[in-house]
């Protein structure tokens, strides 16, 4: 019963709404006035042009990064990939030998062969042992 009611009421309001005529419908609009352009404002850009309203650039936008590249150097091993600049962070990934990995910067962890030096990865959260990843491109600044 309560459904049948606002069913009919549902559709006595669409069928008012259809029939009362609306502000677009009443008078045509007159053109909104345009703010005018001062030409004492001052240029963001000093010494060059604006550019035009329409054109926007998208290479700034979507600039790739260069990260520096380093090639996992484990001897058949997995590389593990932990949270944290150290071995007693928990692993939450792996990376295998031989395959290239993006390298953001380098920080100071926790000692593994002689080396405090940990990387952390570029395009995944995780640091990785400096000891078992070679720098092929790039340096890798400190974090």
């Amino acid at each position: 019963m309560i459904r049948r009611t606002l069913t009919g009421g549902l559709l006595a309001t669409v069928a008012m709404l259809a029939l009362v005529p609306t502000a677009a419908d009443a008078a045509p609009a007159a053109p909104a006035p345009r703010a005018a352009v001062s030409a004492t404002a001052p240029n963001p850009l000093p010494g060059r042009a604006l550019p035009p309203a329409h054109r926007v650039n998208h290479s700034a936008t979507h600039r790739r990064s260069h990260h520096a590249l380093g090639r996992v150097v484990t001897h058949r091993a997995s590389l593990n990939v932990r949270s944290g600049p150290g071995t007693g962070y928990r692993v939450i990934g792996v990376r295998h030998a031989g395959r290239l990995v993006a390298l953001r910067c380098r920080t100071y962890g926790s000692r593994v062969h002689g080396t405090h030096q940990w990387y952390r990865l570029a395009r995944v959260r995780g640091y990785v042992s400096a000891h078992y990843v070679r720098v092929v491109r790039g340096t890798v600044p400190w974090c």
